[in-house]
């Protein structure tokens, strides 16, 4: 080599190639500086590199296992694939994941919202604890289903969730006539301070939940059904007419029952303030349920995840594919039914208005 030369060289490193025939010892020389391997060999390797990147990535996305995964890269030849390894080429989405969560929210009036929290495991200090990730779905203008946002809490908390709400309300979220959530005091506070004069419409599911935990097991199959006729009125005067009969029908056989259903009648009836073409989707069809189900099959396969960003990776990214399946599927809500809802909201929120509708919460 001339002393022009970019470099110089220091002896051999020997390698192993594998070919179809055999292999082969390779003689590479050790350089003082840069590199023996031409830029465009490299550029080649890379973009190799970035394939597999991106599939591995893609596997992460759809929850397949990281044992799975090995088992993959394996049969390409590759030696193995650990957990960090897959969260190290999964870091691809995290710029997909910050923009889907940082948008503005500007397809408004979100007329109708909902919110839920999941509970995950994380290793932090060295031990595994639970943490709570907050997910608000809602219905922009266009009658169309949106991912509102994501964030991660220490627990399920006031602080976290007015947090989360201030950071809708400030990315663009306006016009909520009615949040539907579970009794948790912290979101429901949460909802009245950052979504002023919105309703609040208690979650179907978890309300029956809370009610099957107090009622005998023997009487519980009649007063579900007896519930769920509720729902199945014509109008708003029939379904508190039915709510009625269900009271008197176990004020006597099941007295906790009667006074958990009387005290939380405003909260849930709130849907009947609203025209009736919501209520189904408001009542019989939890919003959020099938889009945890789906969170979790993805979730489940990772069992313990290593850090917050690892989560916020994965949720965010199973998110926005789901965002972006309800953008190009069905509408949600017709817009005439939206344009309803909307008056109910300005009516209600007339101060010349004498009635408040049920479950509306002050902030």
């Amino acid at each position: 080599m001339t002393p022009s030369g970019p470099t110089r060289r220091n002896g051999y490193r020997h390698r192993d190639l594998h070919t179809r025939i055999g292999t082969l010892d390779v003689a590479i020389p050790k350089l003082r500086e840069g590199s023996y391997f031409p830029e465009w060999l490299l550029e080649r390797r890379r973009r190799a590199e970035a394939v597999l990147t991106s599939v591995v990535a893609t596997c992460y996305l759809l929850g397949v296992s990281t044992r799975r995964m090995d088992r993959l890269v394996q049969s390409l030849g590759i030696t193995g694939l650990s957990k960090s390894q897959v969260s190290v080429m999964a870091r691809d989405l995290d710029e997909l994941v910050r923009d889907f969560r940082e948008r503005p929210l500007d397809a408004g009036p979100y007329t109708f919202v909902a919110a839920d929290a999941l509970t995950m495991k994380v290793r932090e200090g060295g031990r595994v604890i639970k943490i709570a990730v907050m997910v608000a779905t809602g219905v922009n203008a266009d009658g169309f289903r949106e991912i509102l946002g994501v964030a991660t809490s220490t627990a399920e908390s006031g602080a976290g969730w007015n947090t989360f709400f201030k950071g809708l309300v400030a990315r663009g979220l306006s016009g909520v006539a009615l949040v539907t959530s579970d009794a948790h005091a912290g979101l429901v506070d949460a909802i009245g301070a950052a979504l002023p004069g919105a309703s609040w419409q208690r979650c179907r599911t978890h309300y029956t939940a809370n009610l099957m935990s107090i009622c005998p097991k023997h009487a519980w199959g009649g007063v579900k059904a007896m519930l769920h006729s509720v729902f199945d009125q014509i109008d708003a005067d029939a379904v508190q007419h039915q709510y009625d009969k269900l009271l008197d029908q176990i004020e006597t056989s099941l007295p906790e029952v009667h006074t958990h259903l009387d005290q939380h009648r405003a909260d849930v009836l709130a849907f009947t303030s609203f025209p009736k073409a919501v209520w189904r989707q408001i009542w019989s069809n939890n919003p959020n349920e099938r889009l945890n189900r789906e969170i979790r099959r993805r979730t489940d396969v990772v069992g313990i995840s290593p850090d917050r960003t690892s989560i916020i990776r994965l949720v965010g990214a199973v998110l926005a594919e789901q965002n972006d399946e309800w953008a190009d599927g069905r509408r949600y809500l017709g817009l005439d039914v939206l344009a309803k809802s909307r008056l109910t909201l300005i009516t209600s929120n007339d101060p010349e208005e004498d009635t408040i509708p049920a479950g509306a919460i002050s902030a």
